[in-house]
């Protein structure tokens, strides 16, 4: 991903130059006012983009297979941690499903919480 970023800034620089190159001997028209920077600017990104889109066409792919495959193994990590999240969540819940029991004379009785009265 460095690689086609550096590329892509270096065919820029490259277009940048050429386009300022051309305004300074008057073959291309130096903009309205103090806009001349912005102008050339702009020129530049229009000129470099189709050139970056053609010329880089094997590094963007490469970079998108890249990206793709941490991608998926991101998905994989995360599937895992939340399968793991899952069981410790169950398992910590089982327990908790049964009811409490308590013995009095002999028998098991099931614990049900009192809420205190108000008064």
């Amino acid at each position: 991903m460095l690689r086609y970023t550096l590329l892509r800034l270096a065919i820029f620089v490259g277009c940048f130059a050429a386009v300022w190159a051309l305004v300074y001997a008057g073959l291309l028209p130096r903009g309205l006012g103090e806009s001349n920077g912005l102008w050339v600017l702009l020129l530049s990104l229009v000129i470099s983009a189709p050139i970056s889109f053609v010329a880089l066409r094997k590094q963007r792919d490469a970079a998108s297979e890249n990206i793709v495959t941490r991608v998926d193994r991101a998905k994989v990590g995360f599937a895992k941690s939340a399968s793991q999240e899952d069981h410790l969540l169950d398992s910590a819940e089982a327990p908790a499903a049964q009811p409490a029991t308590r013995t009095t004379g002999g028998r098991a009785r099931a614990h049900t919480p009192t809420t205190p009265t108000q008064g």
